[in-house]
């Protein structure tokens, strides 16, 4: 079923921060989708956040009609498309008092095969949330290492997480010193076959790695909770050869120096879509070399995602990095300014929706954020702030028809959307759904 859902912002913190709804993002504050995810029951869910950095000549603490802000938001969805629920969070980094949520970076969500909500973000950062969004459930935190100062590592667990059809964990994990970087990049892909609950933290078990050698580590780097031959992972102790040495002679000049981890796909139980890409320039960087590499649970690199062009399909321009899978029909997608692109198992290339044509050009607004467990691709549109949700069917041959209704629907419902919740600027308030404070 095509559905097309709201990112709505709950009406009291509009309401408490005096949110000008008409103001540009130029004067200061914006919405922003991170990522959503659908359960099996069909429910989805949609994590997002409302940051306001500068209000007038300055910012006032203490009146909130004045202050600066930044709250993520997840809001839950049912299979019919009703909002059932949301919950948010204050998040200022470094003020452990704010929210029991773990803050981090480059956020992500998932629905663990106990329903359980995960999110989890850099540097390792993972808070479990219960479905209904009432509460959290538990919180592995990492400390963050900073140079010349004491590191007391923390219980950290992933900085990404994916279920496997099995109920297999496919996470991805950083560490200290990636590139040289003072700073926690993610660095390692593993997976974990126990249940990540409140009371036990399955053992990660590492399959790849992408820079070979991070700097200047020291016996507060390894990481227990993830293994690699036995061993917990950091100092030498990681998958060689590394992603990026084995792809090295795709990019002879750099090597892949500076190369990035996308987060992960499952494509099967045991076998995962890894996106590398190499380093970005302020300048622009289309044309620089990428790889969905295809790696299975032995950590063997066994191929990648075929017919994609440097230059013509680069993911570079908008930085659209994303890979989603269906693991249960063995589909694995793609999506950036160029194209709407699926792959079978194999990794041979079944579709190419191309932006360039009439029907398909509304795709570059779109982010691909993941697939539900039933294979329907869950969009995000980067301005009207609504989630398009498209069944896919089983031939990928036929996409093209399916996609081209689904953006036919979402501009009818978008419209039938427009009048039930009369947003302003596409920013959409909601008032009748409980929000929990997290």
């Amino acid at each position: 079923m095509i559905q097309t859902l709201p990112l709505a912002l709950p009406g009291a913190l509009v309401d408490l921060h005096r949110i000008d709804l008409t103001a540009l993002y130029s004067q200061g504050w914006g919405v922003q989708a991170y990522d959503a995810a659908a359960a099996p029951n069909g429910d989805v869910y949609a994590l997002y956040g409302v940051r306001r950095s500068v209000n007038g000549a300055v910012g006032n603490a203490s009146d909130p009609a004045m202050a600066r802000f930044a709250y993520r938001i997840i809001t839950r969805y049912s299979a019919a498309g009703e909002v059932l629920a949301s919950a948010l969070w204050n998040a200022a980094h470094g003020d452990e008092t704010v929210s029991a949520v773990a803050e981090g970076n480059e956020m992500t969500l998932c629905v663990l095969p106990d329903d359980t909500l995960a999110v989890s973000a850099l540097p390792g950062n993972t808070t479990l949330i219960s479905a209904d969004l009432s509460r959290v459930v538990a919180t592995y935190a990492a400390r963050e290492r900073r140079p010349f100062q004491e590191f007391k590592p923390g219980d950290s667990f992933a900085t990404s997480l994916s279920v496997t059809p099995s109920g297999r964990l496919l996470c991805t994990v950083a560490e200290y010193g990636v590139w040289r970087y003072d700073s926690s990049l993610t660095n390692i892909v593993g997976v974990a076959d126990g249940a990540l609950t409140a009371d036990s933290r399955p053992r990660i078990q590492a399959l790849a790695s992408l820079d070979p050698e991070p700097a200047r580590h020291s016996d507060a780097d390894l990481r227990p909770h993830v293994a690699y031959q036995g061993a917990p992972v950091g100092l030498a102790n990681r998958p060689r050869p590394a992603l990026t040495e084995l792809l090295s002679g795709e990019d002879p000049l750099s090597g892949w120096h500076d190369a990035r981890l996308g987060r992960p796909a499952p494509l099967a139980d045991d076998l995962f879509v890894v996106p590398v890409y190499a380093k970005t320039f302020r300048g622009g960087s289309r044309g620089q070399p990428f790889v969905f590499a295809l790696v299975n649970d032995q950590g063997e690199l066994t191929g990648r995602l075929n017919g994609l062009q440097k230059w013509r399909d680069s993911p570079f321009t908008g930085f659209c990095f994303n890979v989603a899978a269906d693991p249960h029909r063995g589909h694995a997608f793609h999506l950036n300014r160029y194209g709407l692109y699926a792959w079978n198992k194999a990794g041979m290339l079944r579709a190419k929706l191309d932006t360039e044509t009439k029907a398909f050009k509304p795709l570059t607004h779109f982010t691909l954020t993941s697939c539900s467990p039933t294979g329907d691709l869950l969009l995000v549109h980067n301005k009207q702030h609504l989630i398009l949700r498209v069944p896919v069917p089983d031939d990928l041959t036929a996409l093209a028809p399916a996609v081209e209704e689904g953006l036919r629907t979402y501009a009818r419902q978008r419209t039938a959307l427009k009048k039930r919740w009369a947003p302003v600027n596409w920013h959409w308030t909601q008032t009748s759904a409980t929000v929990h404070r997290l």
